[in-house]
């Protein structure tokens, strides 16, 4: 099978390529490239730092973390009663933060922005607002 594949594809000479037989360019001709079948629902746009998927996702994430940070999300050190209201208490985690915010509160509230950020764009893309 090896040697099948290497006869049926160009051989070159510096940048020239070699005399090629019938049956090696009737092997190439067979073989057809994967073609893409569109993006899709899914597709991903690489658009500019400045573009409006950009700017929710930058916004819901500064915010969600700003919330953390300050006491107004429940975090590792501040829990929420029955009530919603929150309290201190200790985690045990090690931080150096004056507030108490600790590596898990930051991954916690960036993954809980990064979700309302994909809420936003998706919503605003079925409307078609974005």
């Amino acid at each position: 099978m090896a040697t099948a594949v290497m006869t049926s594809l160009p051989q070159f000479n510096g940048l020239r390529p070699q005399q090629q037989s019938v049956s090696t360019v009737l092997n190439l001709t067979s073989v057809q490239p994967m073609r893409s079948k569109g993006k899709g629902a899914l597709g991903a746009r690489c658009d500019y730092i400045g573009s409006p998927t950009n700017l929710i996702m930058v916004t819901s994430t500064s915010l969600m973390l700003f919330a953390g940070r300050f006491g107004l999300a429940p975090s590792a050190n501040r829990k929420a009663t029955a009530g919603l209201k929150l309290e201190t208490r200790d985690s045990g985690l090690q931080t150096g933060d004056p507030a108490g915010f600790t590596l898990a509160d930051t991954l916690a509230c960036g993954s809980v922005g990064h979700i309302i950020g994909v809420g936003v764009v998706l919503g605003l893309k079925n409307m078609g607002a974005l």
